[in-house]
């Protein structure tokens, strides 16, 4: 089941990889995800959303089980320890991954903003460049 999360989580990564560069990949991957939209994708992508989300349920629930037979008995035996301690690393990288995708959410945000900035700074000066240039022609011809 573990596999199942990261190859889902991995996948989800490398479609905002992409998706974040203008390239010949980004455009097939849009293809695509318009493909799946038309189809049963809507279904595909709740069922993965309830997986990922039972998934990390169940990791917290069994360290909750845990914490309350330590509780219980007042000790913490070594398997249990090995057990809290897997369950622990799951649940902080799958919160980990979550956080990365959402970072790079920000900085392809960040990134359009920046381009759309510099792409009027780029009209506004070959706007000033081609008033000047004519006005010098305006001033030959007279």
């Amino acid at each position: 089941m573990l596999q199942l999360l990261f190859s889902v989580i991995g996948v989800e990564v490398v479609s905002i990889v992409l998706l974040l560069f203008r390239s010949p990949l980004r455009k097939l991957l849009i293809m695509g995800l318009d493909q799946l939209k038309r189809g049963k994708a809507p279904i595909v992508l709740n069922t993965v959303g309830v997986t990922v989300s039972v998934v990390f349920a169940s990791t917290i629930y069994t360290m909750l089980d845990i914490r309350r037979r330590v509780d219980e008995t007042g000790t913490l035996n070594p398997t249990d320890q090995v057990l809290m301690g897997r369950h622990m690393l799951e649940a902080t990288l799958e919160d980990r991954l979550h956080h990365y995708i959402r970072e790079l959410r920000i900085l392809r945000r960040n990134m359009e903003a920046l381009k759309k900035q510099n792409g009027g700074l780029r009209e506004t000066k070959s706007g000033d460049h081609g008033s000047t240039h004519y006005d010098s022609n305006t001033d030959y011809n007279d």
